[in-house]
């Protein structure tokens, strides 16, 4: 019986989150003139898992992007409006990726699949829509997770030259982050659905194995070689405080980077709220961020 409850949350979940991101994007027509593509990329010699490429220009690096959705919901569908946005705004080729999800496929098969998928992306570079021969990882939610887990494992790949973590989870919700209870029930995010997400993600995985350091990456990574960094959070969140504690540790590591608090905004403001003024601020900051990355002709 819990086994059965546990899935039929999973489904209306999923059925809510896309049903909401489509209800927020109605209408808009924001970046229909982009090109896109769909694509099965490899991450085993058994598996391969969609993508769906929006071209951009030569000048610019591609960004590989893992969408939100705490590894339990979203796809490529509920993040295609926003990456359609990011897109024409930025001019950069965006190839978003529709890992597999849990419970279905409980840790690390998400870790894993953003892994080996940005390896082959960065092995076929030349093959994929425009690019400059530079690469940027980027995410929300869940996705900002596995960003900083898929930069820490390639931190010695020289052509990934930035990262972009949107309200990114880093941390277990044990560790006493005071945003987990300020904002238990303040946005759309509650702390109960997030520790939902994260302990159906783990599975039989415990947090303190030590396997578990692949989510949990500050127990792996000091963070000192990572690229160029953007760190965003919403301050109606219960992951504020996980965002903005990666903030201050990716500074005192030495790591170039920008953090961005949004204090009006709730979690979901940068992708999934439609073309709201917030996310049209982010959509410009981002596009502001990116410009050193461009190569002249």
């Amino acid at each position: 019986m819990t086994a059965l409850l546990s899935q039929l949350k999973t489904w209306a979940l999923r059925y809510y989150y896309r049903h909401v991101n489509r209800k927020a994007w109605e209408g808009c027509d924001v970046g229909q003139d982009v090109l896109v593509s769909n694509l099965l990329i490899p991450v085993d010699e058994d598996s391969q898992i969609a993508a769906r490429m929006y071209h951009g220009l030569p000048d610019k690096p591609l960004i590989v992007y893992f969408h939100g959705g705490g590894w339990v919901i979203g796809d490529l569908n509920t993040h295609d409006p926003f990456c359609r946005s990011l897109a024409e705004s930025t001019q950069c080729t965006i190839m978003s990726l529709d890992y597999r999800l849990a419970p279905e496929h409980p840790f690390p098969a998400a870790h894993n699949d953003c892994l080996e998928a940005t390896r082959w992306i960065l092995d076929h570079l030349n093959r994929l829509a425009p690019n400059n021969g530079h690469v940027v990882i980027a995410g929300d939610s869940a996705g900002g997770n596995l960003t900083a887990c898929t930069v820490a494992s390639l931190e010695d790949e020289p052509r990934i030259a930035g990262a972009i973590m949107i309200y990114p989870a880093i941390e277990h919700y044990m560790t006493g982050l005071p945003s987990y209870v300020e904002h238990a029930k303040t946005g759309p995010l509650t702390t109960p659905i997030m520790r939902w997400f994260m302990d159906t993600y783990l599975g039989a995985t415990a947090p303190a194995e030590t396997s578990a350091k692949t989510i949990f990456v500050s127990r792996r990574c000091d963070y000192r070689r990572f690229p160029r960094s953007l760190v965003v959070t919403a301050e109606r969140d219960p992951l504020r405080d996980d965002g903005k504690r990666l903030g201050i540790v990716m500074r005192q590591a030495g790591v170039d980077i920008r953090y961005e608090h949004y204090d009006r905004e709730a979690h979901g403001f940068a992708c999934s709220d439609g073309p709201t003024e917030g996310h049209q601020h982010f959509i410009a900051l981002v596009t502001e961020w990116l410009e050193p990355l461009t190569t002249a002709d």
